[in-house]
C-alpha cells in the first residue's frame, strides 16, 4: 500500500479498501487537495472570518477578499468543481472537475469537510450551487444553462434553492402550496406569489437566481404533479428578502438562510421554468434527481468535520496547561473512552458514505437510495456527539466562539432537518426492510424442514417448546 498523505485522515484499512478503485489522477488530486488544505485554506479561515463586517447592514454586501484568492489557487492547481463526479458530468467544467468517481469525490469531499466553510466555496463545491448546477445541466434549456450554468460552473455568480415554506409542513412535500405560479396563457407568463423561508444562499450578494418550487397545476390529480420550478431574479420587481434567519446565533453571512417572500413576481414561462414549457409540472421529479447526490456529500463532508473535531479534541486533552485533580485530561478512564468511540464511530460512519458513494457509480443515484438515506439518518447524529465529546473537554471554553467547535454542532444539527428529516429517512428505510418478511420466512420454513428431514433420517427428534 502507498505511503500516501491521505493516512494522515483516513484509516489504513479504510484505504487499502479503496485506494484499488482510485485513479493515479484522482490519487494526485487528493495530494493536491490536502496540501491546498493545510497550505492555503485552514491558515485562512481566521482571515476569511476577520473580513466579513461585524455591522448587520454591511455583513451582507460583500464577499471577503481572501475567497477570491483562494478560487484562484483552486483553479491553477485543478481542484476547481471536483464535485463533478459520476459519468453524467464527465467533461461538463471543460475537463477541470469531470473524471472522479462518486467514490473518489467522496475521500476529496471529506477533506474539505475539516474546513466545511471555507474549502467547498474555495473550490466551487458547496451547496446549494452544486445541486443547483445538476438541475441546470440535467433539466434546463440551453438558453437556462447559458444564462445561469455556466456562470456558476466558473463561480462569478451564486444561486438559492428556494423550497421550504412558512408555516407549512415542508417534510412532507406534498403539502408545499403557498407559493404558486399562475399561468397567464395570453402572455404566457406566470405570476409567483408565496413565503419561503431558510433559503440558503439568498442573502449573498452574488446570487443573482432563486429556483423555486412552486404549484403551477393545483388541480392535478396527481400531487406529485402540480410542482415546477421556476427561475426567479432575486432583484426583481415583487422579491422581497426579509430577514436572515439564525442557526444558534450564526447567520452564516454573507450568505445566509433567509425568509423570502415572492409577491406577485413575473416570469416568463420559456426562460423562467426550468426545461422551458416541458418542464412545467415536473417540479416533484426533478427535485429528487437532485437531492439524492447532495444528502450524500453533505455527508461525505460531515465526516471530515467529526475528524477534526476529535483532533480538537486530542489537543485539549493533552494540554499540560489543562490538567485536573494532577492528571492530563487524557489520564482520565472517560475522556479515554471517548476518544475510542468517536474513533470507532468516524470510521464506521466513513464506510457508510463510501459504501454510498461506490453504489452511486455502480447503480445510480436512484438505486443507491437505502444506502444514501441510512448514511442521512445515521452520519450527522455521530458527528454531532463526537463535537459535543469535544465540547465537553473544554468545559466553558467549549461552547463559546473562541473554538470553531460551536459552529461545528450548528451546522450539524441542521443537517438532521435538511434534505428531509431523519424521521422521514428512518420510516423509509424501516419500511423497506418490513418487504423483506415473507422471503424471510419462506426461506426459515423451508430450513426448519430440512432440518425436521434431518432429524428423523437419523432417528431424533425436535424438543417441543
Amino acid at each position: 500500500m502507498s505511503e500516501h498523505p491521505i493516512l494522515r485522515y483516513v484509516s489504513a484499512g479504510a484505504w487499502a479498501l479503496i485506494e484499488p478503485l482510485f485513479s493515479d489522477r484522482a490519487k494526485d488530486l487528493l495530494i493536491k487537495l490536502i496540501d491546498f488544505m493545510e497550505s492555503d485554506i485552514l491558515p485562512s479561515e481566521a482571515l476569511f472570518h476577520s473580513q466579513i463586517s461585524p455591522d448587520p447592514k454591511k455583513r451582507w454586501e460583500s464577499v471577503p477578499a481572501v475567497l477570491g484568492s483562494l478560487q484562484k489557487r483552486a483553479k491553477e492547481l485543478g481542484l476547481w468543481n471536483l464535485w463533478l463526479s459520476g459519468g453524467d458530468f464527465q467533461g461538463m467544467a471543460g475537463g477541470e472537475g469531470g473524471g472522479l468517481s462518486n467514490l473518489e469525490y467522496a475521500v476529496m469531499a471529506e477533506i474539505m469537510g475539516h474546513s466545511a466553510i471555507l474549502a467547498p466555496q474555495a473550490t466551487n463545491c458547496s451547496a446549494p450551487d452544486t445541486g443547483n448546477m445538476e438541475v441546470l445541466a440535467r433539466y434546463g434549456t440551453q438558453a437556462q444553462k447559458d444564462k445561469y450554468l455556466t456562470p456558476l460552473l466558473n463561480g462569478e455568480i451564486r444561486s438559492s434553492f428556494s423550497m421550504t415554506e412558512y408555516g407549512v409542513a415542508s417534510s412532507d412535500a406534498t403539502n408545499l402550496g403557498n407559493t404558486t405560479a399562475t399561468l397567464d396563457p395570453a402572455k404566457n407568463s406566470l405570476s409567483l406569489s408565496g413565503h419561503k423561508w431558510w433559503i440558503t444562499g439568498a442573502g449573498d450578494p452574488r446570487n443573482i437566481v432563486h429556483i423555486v418550487l412552486a404549484v403551477t397545476d393545483p388541480k392535478n390529480p396527481s400531487p406529485h404533479k402540480r410542482h415546477s420550478l421556476v427561475l426567479v431574479d432575486p432583484r426583481a420587481q415583487g422579491v422581497k428578502i426579509i430577514r436572515p434567519l439564525t442557526v444558534f446565533g450564526y447567520d452564516d453571512a454573507p450568505e445566509g438562510h433567509c425568509e423570502v417572500v415572492y409577491d406577485n413576481v413575473k416570469v416568463d414561462v420559456d426562460s423562467g421554468v426550468v426545461g422551458g414549457k416541458a418542464g412545467l409540472g415536473r417540479g416533484f421529479e426533478i427535485i429528487q434527481a437532485r437531492l439524492g447526490p447532495g444528502r450524500l456529500h453533505h455527508c461525505m463532508r460531515t465526516i471530515g468535520i467529526a475528524s477534526r473535531a476529535l483532533d480538537i479534541l486530542l489537543q485539549r486533552v493533552s494540554d499540560p496547561n489543562r490538567k485536573t485533580f494532577g492528571k492530563y485530561l487524557k489520564e482520565h478512564g472517560t475522556v479515554v473512552a471517548d476518544i475510542a468511540h468517536s474513533r470507532a464511530e468516524i470510521d464506521q460512519a466513513r464506510l457508510l458514505v463510501l459504501a454510498a458513494a461506490r453504489r452511486i457509480d455502480t447503480e445510480g443515484a436512484k438505486g443507491a437510495m437505502q444506502d444514501i438515506g441510512i448514511t442521512k439518518f445515521t452520519v450527522p447524529t455521530m458527528a454531532l456527539k463526537v463535537v459535543d465529546r469535544a465540547m465537553q473537554v473544554h468545559g466553558a471554553e467549549g461552547v463559546s466562539a473562541d473554538t470553531p467547535l460551536p459552529y461545528f454542532y450548528a451546522s450539524l444539527r441542521t443537517l438532521r432537518y435538511a434534505d428531509g428529516p431523519d424521521e422521514v429517512h428512518i420510516q423509509q428505510i424501516g419500511k423497506k426492510e418490513l418487504k423483506r418478511v415473507e422471503d424471510l420466512k419462506a426461506r426459515t420454513d423451508k430450513i426448519r424442514r430440512d432440518s425436521e428431514r434431518l432429524l428423523q433420517a437419523n432417528g431424533l427428534t425436535r424438543a417441543k417448546l
